[in-house]
């Protein structure tokens, strides 16, 4: 394949993600305009909604200006003044995050992998810069600037996350200051005098030097003579820029953090999910009560469909203690719920009603979360020489400090104006929802390094100097308990040591040989 066809085909692939987020709402826009009002309205009005929609959908912010007979009609106070509509229905970003992620791997699979990632996002920025020119009237005015940005932003994260699979790894690590190895395989810190290593050859090597951070960039015997140098002289400067303890450190917070970020997520979506089943009849009157139709409710849906993602994030920062706001002056948190006039989506049904008894349960979901991904941390470790208790806080700390940041900027994003008057504060505070969650998960995550550490051989793998594991006799194969027959030995060790492989191995055991 080419180079030329390799770009392309990764510009159409851009060009079919960018029409299908568009024909999400261009199509029942367009059905509506050819069945209720006859084709009489000219159609670029709702080619001009659908890309509206589009562009909110990507974070862009939008000012209406509602027409006076409109305001009239609707009587909202606020309403004849220009106001801004800034939240993001972050279903059309999570779909474009996704497609990119598509389109990089696919550009992956070919020799010009670079080509087709450029070839895709400058695509992507061509035509979001044309859909952004074919908008903004006096009523609504889409952020130019906004508009030019953020959604080839959004499409290239996805693109370099799907083609890079293991770059970014090369790429950090090119940087001084943060080449490292990651926590739970560094071995020898903090050894004595003397460690060993090998070479790029395969040649057994002696290291001198104090410690590891001593031992960057000095000199390395191998047993044929020659000395060579065990890292280039920029990893040498970044090991004097950074110890390996500090980055074992901050890469152990980056990868605990982001764990439980996605962790405290990943409950939300599971108490949306049940929330919208338990309150479904509660749905289905609001959206009696509304009178859309069939194509409005068509529309509604879809509208309410790009708005899941940001109920996840509302669930998280309601389980963070904050919670949310639907206006100003109101409040859902665990302590209770404070509504006034809502807006007329159906599915904020879900929401809950009054005082909770037990509401103060779900602050125990980032604590319970951030302790899980700190244990999992700290038995999955398996350096020779363990941290101190400084350093576990420290890491722990920084573990709350990257799932705080996490979840504030998502809780940033998922929120803002949604309309004049009350409704220009919807959505939960993010700087509350990062700090606590950064206090919560902290304080877990500090607890959770201070577990027990799991017994390491002295071989760094859980064995025995010679390969065995603790407890067995000599001579015994890896997984075969002592006195266990040699038929059944070799079943144990197939089905694995744990109890779902023992039931399974006394299952094959009772059936009949052949």
């Amino acid at each position: 394949m080419k180079r030329l066809t390799t770009a392309l085909l990764a510009a159409l692939d851009a060009l079919i993600v960018v029409a299908i987020g568009v024909g999400i709402a261009l199509v029942p826009l367009t059905v509506l305009w050819a069945t209720q009002f006859d084709m009489a309205v000219n159609w670029l009005v709702f080619w001009r909604a659908a890309v509206d929609v589009w562009l909110v959908g990507n974070g862009i912010d939008l000012v209406v200006q509602l027409d006076p007979t409109l305001v009239a009609a609707l009587n909202l106070p606020g309403s004849d003044a220009a106001f801004p509509i800034t939240i993001a229905l972050l279903g059309f970003a999570l779909m474009a995050v996704l497609f990119g992620l598509r389109t990089g791997r696919r550009a992956a699979e070919t020799p010009y992998r670079w080509v087709g990632v450029t070839g895709a996002i400058a695509g992507y920025a061509l035509l979001t810069a044309l859909l952004v020119l074919s908008t903004g009237t006096d009523a609504v005015r889409p952020q130019t600037v906004q508009g030019l940005v953020l959604p080839p932003l959004i499409f290239a994260a996805g693109v370099l996350i799907g083609a890079g699979q293991g770059q970014l790894g090369r790429l950090i690590g090119s940087i001084p200051g943060l080449p490292g190895r990651l926590p739970g395989v560094v071995r020898g810190a903090g050894r004595g005098a003397t460690g060993s290593s090998a070479d790029s050859a395969g040649n057994v090597a002696s290291v001198s030097g104090s410690g590891a951070g001593s031992s960057a960039g000095k000199s390395v015997h191998g047993l044929n003579g020659t000395s060579n140098t065990s890292n280039t002289s920029s990893t040498g400067a970044a090991a004097g820029l950074l110890p390996v303890a500090v980055r074992a450190g901050a890469a152990a917070a980056l990868r605990s953090g982001t764990a439980a970020a996605a962790g405290i997520l990943c409950v939300s979506g599971i108490t949306v999910f049940v929330l919208i089943l338990t309150s479904y009849a509660t749905i289905i009157g609001l959206y009696e009560t509304v009178q859309a139709g069939v194509l409005g409710g068509i529309a509604l849906t879809l509208l309410q469909l790009s708005l899941i993602p940001n109920l996840v994030i509302w669930a998280a920062a309601w389980f963070a203690g904050p919670g949310i706001a639907v206006g100003v002056g109101t409040s859902v948190s665990p302590v209770g719920t404070s509504l006034g006039t809502v807006p007329g989506l159906p599915i904020l049904g879900v929401l809950p009603q009054g005082s909770l008894a037990f509401g103060f349960v779900g602050l125990l979901v980032p604590l319970l979360v951030g302790f899980l991904a700190a244990v999992i941390l700290r038995q999955r470790a398996t350096a020779d020489v363990p941290p101190s208790i400084s350093e576990r806080l420290l890491t722990g700390l920084g573990t709350g400090f990257v799932a705080g940041v996490l979840l504030g900027l998502l809780a940033w994003w998922s929120g803002g104006a949604l309309g004049p008057g009350r409704l220009v504060e919807v959505g939960p505070n993010p700087l509350l929802v990062g700090a606590l969650v950064a206090l919560e998960v902290g304080i877990a995550a500090c607890l959770g390094l201070l577990t027990p550490a799991p017994t390491v051989g002295e071989n760094g793998s859980g064995r025995g100097a010679t390969g065995e594991m603790p407890g067995t006799k000599p001579g015994t194969k890896p997984g075969t308990k002592p006195g266990t027959k040699p038929a059944t030995a070799s079943r144990a060790a197939r089905s694995g040591d744990t109890g779902v492989g023992r039931l399974l191995g006394r299952l094959r055991d009772a059936l009949p040989r052949r």
